[in-house]
């Protein structure tokens, strides 16, 4: 079936388009991301999600296509899903060390993302660095958590269609749905406990994602992001709110501290890879301290997972 029908509803403005039904979004995305559509179909799909936006069916209809063509993670301990998408411009990427800082307390952490973005300093990178492992299939994950690691493993790895999807914005210059599903996607089997660190970049789209993980019965911390990364602001103690089975739990988030912290972190002077990697080291090995927001992170995120049971990420994966 070709998608002109599902253009001609999503393609008539801001106003006029009509949002698809979950079945109808799960097509569509299943047809691109198997290249049965051209490549006109293709820019035409992503101009048009991106002037109307997406509603919460589609969201689900669109990552659980993408879930579908992931590589399969079976995690052997409780898991957090890291996705880094945005990488940094003006503050150090700390995604790493919230990375670390989760596996010091013997959590599993998965991170995904691409290897570089231009103009942006990338979680790969940092991990790059720092000397961490990436994987290139789910065996590799297995073998860098039975060390006790956290890993990394490319959206090409992950889910190469996805990645192929991702790169359409080289040529149109604007970001697609695409990018919002890698931001959502946890592609883990549910014979453990999984929560992803789900983040928005602007606060309107808090609503949107809260709608969404409590649609999809999804073990979620949703925070405003540090330039669109999965980590608290280091210089802030941003709302941190925790869903569990889709529902938010007040009793395990955390309210939002108004204004700048009163005693603000040592941060390097410029978000290189290399000086971040650096400060990322001292912070690990305790000749610096964390920044404040950041342990916050790891304490709710350890709470939440101690509560998560795995038949919540089986519902949500057949969601």
């Amino acid at each position: 079936m070709a998608i002109a029908n599902y253009i001609k509803e999503i393609g008539r403005g801001k106003e006029g388009a009509r949002s698809l039904t979950e079945d109808q979004a799960k097509d569509l995305m299943s047809q691109v991301l198997d290249g049965q559509v051209s490549d006109l179909e293709l820019g035409a799909f992503a101009l048009a999600m991106r002037i109307k936006g997406e509603s919460v069916a589609e969201l689900a209809g669109f990552l659980a296509a993408t879930h579908a063509r992931c590589i399969r993670i079976e995690p052997s301990r409780p898991t957090i899903v890291l996705p880094s998408y945005n990488g940094a411009r003006k503050l150090p990427n700390l995604t790493a060390l919230l990375a670390l800082l989760l596996a010091q307390e013997g959590v599993q952490v998965l991170v995904h993302g691409p290897m570089l973005d231009a103009g942006r300093v990338s979680t790969a990178e940092i991990f790059r660095d720092l000397g961490l492992p990436f994987a290139s299939d789910a065996t590799d994950v297995g073998h860098a958590w039975a060390r006790h690691e956290p890993v990394f493993i490319r959206t090409e790895a992950l889910c190469p269609p996805l990645a192929r999807l991702l790169d359409v914005r080289r040529v149109v210059g604007l970001r697609n749905s695409g990018h919002t599903v890698a931001k959502l996607l946890a592609p883990l089997g549910a014979s453990q406990p999984v929560l992803r660190v789900v983040n928005y970049t602007h606060p309107e789209y808090a609503t949107l994602q809260g709608d969404f993980l409590a649609h999809t019965h999804a073990n979620a911390l949703l925070l405003r992001g540090t330039e669109g990364e999965p980590v608290a602001d280091p210089r802030r103690a941003p709302k941190l709110d925790v869903f569990i089975d889709g529902r938010l739990r007040a009793d395990l988030s955390r309210a939002a501290r108004e204004g700048v912290l009163t005693e603000l972190p040592l941060l390097p002077r410029t978000c290189d890879a290399p000086t971040t990697a650096l400060y990322i080291q001292s912070v690990v090995s305790g000749e610096k301290p964390a920044p404040v927001p950041l342990l916050q992170q790891v304490d709710c995120l350890l709470r939440a997972l101690a509560v998560a049971g795995p038949a919540n990420a089986a519902k949500e994966q057949t969601a």
